[in-house]
């Protein structure tokens, strides 16, 4: 692979995978080179917008105040399908595809259009025909009228334990719910309607006692069904608005039956876990893109530091890494398509799917890391200015490092659907691998999971690092 397809998001699809919709993205692509990567950069320099809490007449209205350059920026993602390609043909795939070109550019801007896309696909697998009838085709529409979404999980106590952190509590009243509590990092904040965690009052303690429900902006009678506190200042990702949002005996909707509700919770987050991989992807690609722009003309030593052997060695094995990186991402997505349809109690294989998500996660955003790290130290003393914007996408990888769970998360949980579904099991199933190294891989897992419960976790990381690597390996070497 040649390393002039870092610099086009599109070639480098093209190159690894089947992408129908080529012609789109390619003019989606264009769009960015023209105007999005101007808009895109104001964006990240200007920081956090305002919210405007209330209108002049004292009414609460909390708008956020983005410039009118941002608003086209983030509807043209959903016009080119960042949302209703998943449905247009039944495919995640092509959603996650303009994610790619998004992310490429982006990786903020991506949040929405995940989240949106979280939003509607439970919508539509386990919302009722009034409830899909009200809000999902707005959800779907290709114009500036679409509607975003949003997922709302995270409370001040933290994200990853939420049988424990999970406060908000969900009243029944007739066929609507009431929610009163608050949520503390709130991605797309501001959006027309969420799928909001809650917990049924009187229902068991824990993840069993939590619900998922669909949460418009506005209620029935016109006025603000949820109020934001304020907006987080954040080091990057800065076209996506993050806050904290009040409920208030806020009306929702329950989704699917409520004992399923930490599934459906789990299916939301396996989603956004895809694309954020998706996404980590895109971005060490980008960075890496930087990096040749800059060695293709910089000079040292009487030619230009691409030239040198040490640094094409380098280009080398990071490009042999990112499309490991890919490849395991975009298994995650074909897997997640395959049990799109799946409800509980799954089958098999949502609990290879679950695997793979929690590998590729973990992975992809180390990659990027890594990728973004490199970047600005191919660039030298320019890739450290803000100025130059190179520094901007490690500010953005270490959030994809974060988004969605950490590492630690992706570790302890892809250890917990080994040991109680035999995910790896599975997974060597799926695998075209050499048998003798499947049989060691095997091997060492058996021998780890046996281990007491103390040593098995804190010994945990170097396996599944293992694990994550050498899956992405055996899937780069097999055709698309």
């Amino acid at each position: 692979m040649p390393f002039s397809i870092l610099k086009s998001p599109t070639d480098f699809l093209e190159q690894v995978i089947p992408v129908p919709e080529a012609d789109a993205l390619r003019a989606y692509e264009s769009w960015w080179e023209s105007e999005g990567r101007a808009i895109s950069a104001a964006v990240d320099r200007a920081g956090t917008p305002w919210l405007r809490m209330h209108d002049r007449f004292g009414r609460r209205v909390d708008d956020i105040l983005f410039p009118p350059d941002y608003w086209r920026m983030l509807k043209q993602g959903y016009r080119a399908g960042a949302v209703w390609r998943a449905f247009d043909g039944g495919s995640l795939a092509a959603a996650y595809r303009v994610g790619y070109i998004t992310g490429f550019y982006d990786t903020g801007l991506y949040c929405p259009y995940t989240v949106s896309l979280s939003t509607a696909v439970p919508l539509d697998k386990y919302g009722t025909p009034d409830l899909k009838a009200r809000f999902l085709e707005a959800l779907l529409r290709r114009d500036e009228s679409v509607w975003q979404g949003a997922t709302w999980m995270t409370e001040i106590r933290g994200g990853s334990d939420l049988g424990a952190n999970v406060d908000t509590a969900a009243r029944q009243d007739g066929d609507r719910w009431l929610l009163t509590g608050e949520k503390y990092f709130t991605s797309n904040a501001g959006a027309e309607v969420a799928v909001v965690a809650a917990r049924i009052e009187g229902g068991k303690p824990g993840v069993r006692g939590l619900a998922l429900f669909l949460l418009p902006r506005f209620r029935q009678d016109g006025t603000l069904n949820y109020h934001i506190r304020r907006l987080k200042d954040k080091i990057a990702t800065r076209s996506v608005p993050t806050g904290e949002i009040e409920l208030r005996d806020s009306e929702a909707y329950l989704l699917g039956k409520p004992e399923w509700g930490i599934y459906l919770i789990l299916e939301v987050l396996n989603l956004s876990r895809i694309a954020n991989s998706v996404a980590s992807v895109a971005l060490a690609q980008r960075a890496l893109a930087e990096a040749l722009v800059f060695a293709e003309q910089r000079v040292a030593f009487g030619k230009p530091i691409i030239e040198h052997p040490l640094l094409r060695r380098q280009f080398e094995k990071h490009l042999a890494t990112l499309q490991r990186a890919f490849a395991l991402a975009w298994e995650s997505v074909k897997l997640a398509d395959a049990v799109r349809a799946q409800t509980p109690p799954y089958g098999d294989a949502f609990h290879l799917c679950r695997l793979v998500i929690h590998l590729a996660k973990y992975y992809t955003a180390e990659v990027a890391v890594q990728a973004a790290k490199w970047a600005m130290e191919v660039n030298g003393g320019p890739g450290t200015l803000a100025e130059y914007g190179v520094e901007r996408w490690l500010r953005e990888a270490m959030i994809v490092d974060i988004w969605e769970g950490p590492p630690h998360r992706q570790i302890l949980d892809g250890l917990e659907v080994m040991e109680r579904k035999g995910a790896h099991k599975l997974l060597f199933d799926h695998l075209n691998a050499d048998p003798a190294e499947l049989e060691a891989m095997d091997a060492r897992i058996e021998a780890h999971l046996a281990l007491p419960q103390d040593e098995k976790e804190a010994g945990s990381q170097e396996l599944f690092e293992a694990l994550a690597d050498f899956t992405a390996r055996a899937l780069a070497a097999q055709p698309a």
